[in-house]
């Protein structure tokens, strides 16, 4: 079964959550409970329950980390991410602040994904929205 890009965004930002609330290894409450409220927002449209899908984000990240292969998790997950930059930043901002702290992992991880996985986009989106009526180039 082919999956919507929505659909294939929302698993990739569920990943990329889980990737940051662990990659400090350890989870706090605030974080869970923040992911919750993004997952409860999301139309799950998988044959896959989200309950499933989530166990198995977490398993598969937990096993990436260990492996040192973190990174290529996260780059893995770049071109789904790509259909709504805004939301991933967002989440990626909330789920690495939520506890009142950015430990040096998750900073890394932001930089790696507004510097390089998601610059492109997020510059472009800007310079192609058209100026408003009322805005002057003087």
């Amino acid at each position: 079964m082919q999956l919507s890009s929505q659909q294939s965004f929302n698993q990739a930002l569920i990943q990329l959550a889980v990737l940051l609330y662990q990659i400090d290894g350890k989870v706090t409450l605030t974080e869970q409970e923040y992911l919750d409220s993004v997952i409860e927002e999301m139309c799950w449209e998988s044959p896959i329950s989200i309950d499933a899908f989530l166990t198995e984000a977490i398993y598969q990240t937990r096993k990436a980390l260990d492996e040192g292969k973190g990174i290529e998790l996260l780059k893995s997950l770049k071109e789904h991410l790509l259909h709504d930059v805004d939301k991933a930043m967002e989440v990626a901002m909330q789920i690495t602040g939520i506890d009142g702290e950015r430990n040096e992992k998750e900073t890394e991880v932001l930089s790696l994904l507004t510097h390089k996985l998601l610059a492109k986009a997020l510059v472009c989106k800007d310079a192609l929205t058209p100026p408003s009526p009322t805005q002057s180039f003087s």
